[in-house]
């Protein structure tokens, strides 16, 4: 059988990314702020369209909550919105999914919101009652604020109230970026409150983000489950794929490193599929991949994002007390923020409980021996890891493979 052209390929990969964080929003509720000021053309409103109607189809409860830029009220708002966004999310597709007569589920599901309804107990509670009252009805619940400069705030404090899976807030400069300018793909609330102590956004360069990233931090505390931030147009990026586009907040022990479910097989092996395909790791057979996952371990952010694998092949050299580093793959979205080298201590507290006298790894790509390095591992010949290593081996492969050998009473206990 031919191999699936790179485009079908890609398709392929999107598909399995985007069922993979379908299946987490399956049953949530999101909550998104959304600036209209964002809004300039057609195509965003058709991209919004297009990706809300998949998240109801998936019995996924959202509300947007669009900020006016000043010059609409709140009424008139709302009658833009109805008539721009209306008939992209109400269609035959989703239109099963509401309790309303056909003629009225538009209008039932768009409403004039005002941030002064926070200012008391009651108000607040009227307002959240309203909201509930269309939730009732149908998942989807359009609100429009006039006033753009407190959406953020307002969006944050309904989904506390409402206690949402998560919330999405929407705006130009996308996610945060590093002093080096390159993108913070995570974030979780400790390293997020020392970035909002005094002085530091600003010599971070992140002055004009501070009141963002306070909001970030105060829906996390909230209990909110996750926020994401990212611009408009990588929105449906960063929802579905494993890239993301912008910066993932979450409240604490962002990673956790625990043996591997068999819930969780299948997109490990999909996510070993795509380190071959992308050339990081090496082609293995069927059972060789069910091997590292009945031995393997995975990177999990917060509760729900898988973020690497890994696993400690021991099998093959037990004469030697032998162990190897197989499938090391972390997916691009956190490369950089420390999940490779979680998932290779964890293995090496394994290999220390089996009383191993080594641990090596084999790989052809210049970051991964970077990597090694790093960890301490040390780069030796071939002939220094147990022969059977090498046996039916690819001997192109093994001409460009680099060797790194830790032992392991040089591993810190």
């Amino acid at each position: 059988m031919s191999k699936p052209a790179a485009a079908e390929l890609s398709a392929e990969l999107q598909f399995s990314e985007k069922e993979f964080y379908l299946d987490e929003f399956r049953g949530r509720t999101l909550v998104f702020a959304l600036p209209l000021r964002e809004f300039t053309r057609d195509k965003h409103y058709a991209a919004l369209g297009l990706m809300v109607r998949e998240l109801l189809r998936n019995d996924t409860r959202v509300l947007l909550l669009f900020g006016g830029t000043g010059r609409l009220s709140g009424e008139q708002l709302v009658r833009r919105l109805q008539r721009r966004l209306g008939p992209l999310l109400f269609r035959e597709d989703t239109r099963a999914l509401f309790r309303r007569k056909r003629g009225q589920q538009r209008s039932a599901a768009f409403a004039e919101l005002s941030t002064d309804a926070l200012a008391s107990p009651e108000s607040a509670v009227a307002m959240l009652v309203q909201i509930w009252g269309v939730l009732r009805d149908g998942p989807l619940f359009v609100g429009a604020v006039s006033d753009e400069a407190k959406l953020f705030d307002f969006s944050s404090a309904i989904a506390e109230r409402f206690g949402v899976h998560k919330l999405v807030l929407v705006e130009s400069q996308g996610g945060i970026s590093g002093i080096d300018g390159q993108q913070i793909s995570f974030m979780d609330e400790p390293v997020l409150s020392a970035l909002l102590q005094e002085g530091e956004a600003e010599w971070t360069g992140l002055a004009d983000r501070r009141r963002t990233l306070r909001v970030a931090r105060k829906a996390l505390r909230g209990g909110i489950g996750s926020v994401n931030l990212c611009s408009l147009a990588g929105l449906a990026r960063e929802l579905f794929t494993y890239e993301g586009s912008g910066t993932l907040f979450t409240l604490a022990d962002y990673c956790r490193v625990e043996r591997l479910r068999i819930d969780e097989f299948e997109e490990v092996e999909r996510l070993i599929e795509r380190g071959q395909r992308d050339g990081f790791l090496k082609l293995r057979r069927p059972d060789e991949i069910s091997q590292i996952l009945l031995t393997g371990y995975g990177a999990t952010i917060s509760t729900h994002h898988l973020a690497g694998v890994c696993a400690l092949v021991t099998a093959p050299y037990v004469a030697e007390r032998a162990g190897e580093i197989v499938g090391l793959y972390t997916i691009t979205r956190f490369k950089g923020e420390g999940v490779g080298a979680r998932l290779v201590r964890r293995v090496l507290a394994d290999a220390r409980a089996q009383q191993l006298s080594y641990v090596f790894a084999c790989t052809t790509e210049k970051r991964a021996q970077t990597f090694f390095e790093r960890q301490g591992f040390h780069k030796v010949t071939p002939a220094d890891v147990p022969s059977a290593k090498w046996l039916g081996y690819d001997p192109a492969r093994r001409a460009q493979v680099t060797v790194y050998r830790v032992e392991m009473s040089e591993v810190d206990a």
